[in-house]
């Protein structure tokens, strides 16, 4: 999901950057959709294309899995990955035309790589790029050997890991987007999944963690409550309005929420006749109240490594050599639960 207009109004000041270290004894609640498509979009060959193994299947999101996970546990960091169940039946129209868009750059890229234009295969692959059941289900797969704790969530991921912080289960949700506020989540905790290193043109910049926690965004836009950082979402667009209010950016999405105080008497009185594809109220009730599930957990357990051999080298044909090394790193990151009190990770 991405509220990405919203995070305009979420200055530097709030953002407080940290190096991974400083995570250390925290469980994040990882949105696993955002960071397995993270990886797909950044892990490429020098041509553009995805990783794959000897029958094409695509492994770019398995390797970012793998090695970042251990990256994240080397630091002390407790991953939870937390997977989307069904969709809200208001945004099954904006799904379906996500999907047309990838449809669209995939024919892109078939395009470019015939006529040999290899930067714009690289270009339209970022666009292209989307999760199968299958590599979902790997994903999964790869996780439970790893002994890194998953949970399904009924519907929205990041519904459900905001749930887990708001429970105290989870220090923070993990993700690149910021609905895991509008949810309720206490912190979140970005650039988890991405390189350290973002190309930008010619220019390479490092990019760190950065923590935002709910309060301190209530309290610089000078907001009551988190419903009325709800009715600002919506009126800048989610998900489910990608496009927001016609003319309304986010300056002035603030200024109306000063001054009305809410979404509804606003749909009373300055939005009477605007059209939105779905309710409003509907969306606002949808991020106060999403289907989450109490059944999960959140225990480190024993990997299984020959099964991660078996399945990362045999099936994806991965270097037994480079995942024998990152096993034994696996397993030398996990004694440090085994050693840290419990208090540190609730």
């Amino acid at each position: 999901m991405g509220v990405t207009e919203l995070g305009k109004l979420i200055g530097k000041d709030i953002r407080r950057e940290v190096k991974l270290e400083n995570l250390a004894g925290k469980c994040i609640a990882l949105d696993a959709y955002n960071s397995l498509y993270q990886f797909l979009a950044s892990i490429r060959q020098p041509d553009g294309t995805p990783l794959m193994d000897r029958v094409g299947r695509i492994t770019s999101h398995l390797s970012g899995l793998f090695y970042r996970t251990i990256n994240l546990m080397e630091a002390g960091i407790k991953p939870v990955y937390v997977f989307d169940g069904k969709p809200p039946e208001f945004k099954l129209a904006e799904i379906e035309e996500r999907r047309k868009v990838k449809e669209k750059a995939m024919e892109e890229v078939l395009k470019a790589i015939k006529e040999g234009r290899k930067e714009d295969v690289a270009k339209y692959m970022k666009r292209a790029v989307f999760l199968t059941s299958d590599m979902v289900e790997d994903a999964k797969k790869l996780l439970t050997y790893m002994g890194v704790p998953w949970v399904q969530a009924p519907s929205e991921g990041e519904a459900q890991a905001a749930h887990m912080a708001k429970r105290g289960h989870c220090w923070a949700v993990g993700s690149q987007d910021y609905d895991s506020l509008l949810f309720g989540s206490p912190r979140l905790v970005r650039n988890l999944a991405v390189s350290p290193r973002r190309k930008i043109g010619e220019e390479v910049i490092e990019l760190s963690p950065e923590i935002i926690e709910l309060d301190a965004v209530l309290k610089s836009l000078r907001l009551k409550n988190r419903e009325q950082l709800i009715d600002l979402a919506i009126l800048l667009g989610t998900d489910y309005n990608p496009d927001g209010v016609p003319g309304v950016g986010p300056q002035k999405a603030l200024k109306l929420v000063w001054e009305f105080g809410g979404l509804e008497k606003m749909l009373e009185t300055v939005l009477r006749g605007v059209y939105f594809p779905v309710d409003p109220l509907e969306i606002k009730k949808f991020f106060l109240n999403p289907p989450v599930t109490d059944e999960y957990s959140t225990d480190i357990k024993k990997p299984d490594e020959q099964k991660l051999i078996d399945f990362l080298v045999r099936e994806h044909d991965f270097s037994e050599d480079r995942v024998l090394k990152a096993v034994e790193r696996l397993k030398r990151a996990q004694t440090k639960y085994k050693t840290s009190s419990l208090d540190s990770f609730f």
